[in-house]
């Protein structure tokens, strides 16, 4: 086997420990590590989509087996993020999702602030009829497909943001994304086909392995830390889309 295939199940590997954890970052960071190894845009893209199906899959069922899943959001998030998904993969096809980032960027860093503050300034948590349930699973749908990834920083950071309980969100937002990144996939397959899946066998291989390990940090962390680093990540991957 290739040097580059062990450095694929490496980044998908720690990809999806970071994203099991806080609930999001997958796509940027496995998206971004890919290219520092020299991987064209389009084919780290590709490889990261298809890579999703498979950790999102493992990861909601880690998180299902140690009961961080709030079956009554997963029924108010998953359909509007999977409108959300197909609609925005559909216009990636026509339309350069690079012109909508800095504006995306802009929002997660305002999220990643307050989540930062409500760490040390804690709310009582919300009711899962939060109305902005869908519709913050619409966006993160369509902001994920045209992004390249943000399901997790949308949705987690902003349900967080409100007042949800953190740990049972982000297995719910996990457990969820898998529905969301398959109608994504499907749409970009028969959109634009697809050529490169076998490429993609490493970062699948290293995220399935790291799928368990992501859902026992959720369910041991305490709420402060864990809020502090989602909080923290959201902000340093999204200023890193201004440089």
């Amino acid at each position: 086997m290739s040097t580059d295939f062990f450095l694929f199940i490496i980044v998908g590997f720690c990809a999806q420990i970071v994203d099991g954890a806080l609930g999001m970052a997958f796509g940027v960071l496995s998206t971004s590590s890919l290219l520092a190894l020299g991987v064209p845009v389009a084919n780290a893209s590709a490889m990261t989509h298809v890579t999703e199906m498979f950790t999102t899959a493992a990861s909601g069922i880690s998180h299902v087996w140690h009961r961080n899943v709030d079956w009554k959001l997963v029924a108010r998030l998953a359909p509007a993020g999977m409108i959300g998904g197909a609609s925005g993969a559909f216009l990636l096809a026509n339309v350069d999702g690079k012109v909508i980032e800095p504006f995306v960027s802009a929002y997660l860093i305002a999220i990643g602030l307050v989540i930062l503050w409500k760490a040390f300034h804690p709310t009582p948590k919300r009711d899962v009829r939060d109305w902005m349930v869908p519709p913050v699973g619409l966006c993160g749908g369509v902001l994920d497909a045209i992004g390249g990834g943000g399901w997790g920083p949308i949705v987690t950071s902003s349900l967080v943001g409100r007042g949800h309980d953190p740990k049972r969100v982000i297995g719910s937002t996990n457990f969820t994304e898998f529905a969301v990144t398959l109608i994504i996939s499907i749409t970009f397959m028969l959109a634009l086909g697809w050529s490169e899946l076998g490429s993609a066998v490493g970062l699948i291989i290293g995220g399935v392995i790291a799928a368990p390990f992501g859902a026992i940090l959720v369910k041991r962390l305490p709420v402060k830390p864990l809020m502090i680093a989602v909080s923290i990540v959201i902000i340093a991957t999204s200023l890193l889309r201004f440089f």
